[in-house]
């Protein structure tokens, strides 16, 4: 039973994945860090980061996305996606490889907690986000650093448990050839952006953290919205 649930989670996942990437070129109206970020967290997650991609970030038609992402829980949902796909992509990267060196699992944790700590921060965060800090690398590092800190704690205290207890108790699924090692980890960082939300919502709430950017020109209205139609009786 379980083999037959990982395959319909790896198949909605390939379809949520090929959804997302395809709605963010052709119908994304946000900068490049945030398409990248809630494609990598649905490959992470699969359908649900895909559900959450059209909860709080898709414009359901031009010229809405503004007034459609405006609520804070939406901005926190778009927040936490910088911080969730950071992490998990240094937690994954890690746990990929930290099997060949047959480490204690206090080790493992403490290894992937530090490349998930240097992807979301370093990477992701400062980075990606270097543009909004007149191009000063440090300057976005400083200016990031609180709210990563928090944000990563809170992923990280969601995914570790559920990474180490799955670990111990599903025989095979330690290394990367496994399936079960990858169904594993997408219900581990689904927890962890669970545990994560509540204090993403906090930080955007008291504009510790940014929320979900239009781009500026990118979304406007059909250009055809505005024209009267004809009365046909005329």
């Amino acid at each position: 039973m379980l083999d037959g649930a990982m395959v319909v989670w790896f198949a909605l996942t390939a379809g949520s994945v090929v959804f997302v990437v395809w709605d963010s070129v052709f119908n994304g109206v946000t900068s490049w860090v945030q398409r990248i970020a809630w494609i990598l967290v649905t490959i992470y997650t699969g359908p649900v980061g895909a559900f959450f991609y059209l909860l709080a970030c898709r414009r359901p038609l031009p010229g809405t996305h503004d007034a459609f992402t405006a609520a804070t829980s939406k901005q926190a949902l778009n927040s936490e996606m910088h911080c969730l796909a950071g992490d998990a992509t240094g937690i994954f990267v890690a746990a990929s490889i930290l099997p060949v060196f047959s480490l204690t699992n206090g080790w493992d944790a403490t290894i992937e907690y530090l490349a998930g700590f240097v992807s979301g921060l370093f990477i992701f965060q400062a980075l990606m986000m270097i543009g909004m800090y007149e191009g000063h690398y440090w300057k976005a590092v400083r200016k990031t650093f609180f709210a990563e800190t928090v944000s990563m704690n809170m992923v990280m205290t969601g995914m570790i448990p559920v990474m180490l207890i799955l670990g111990a108790r599903w025989a095979g699924s330690e290394g990367p050839q496994a399936p079960s090692f990858w169904f594993h980890m997408s219900m581990a960082t689904i927890v962890g952006g669970l545990v994560a939300y509540p204090i993403s919502h906090w930080l955007v709430a008291n504009r510790l953290k940014h929320g979900c950017m239009t781009l500026p020109d990118a979304d406007k209205p059909a250009p055809d919205w505005a024209t009267p139609r004809p009365n046909p009786r005329r």
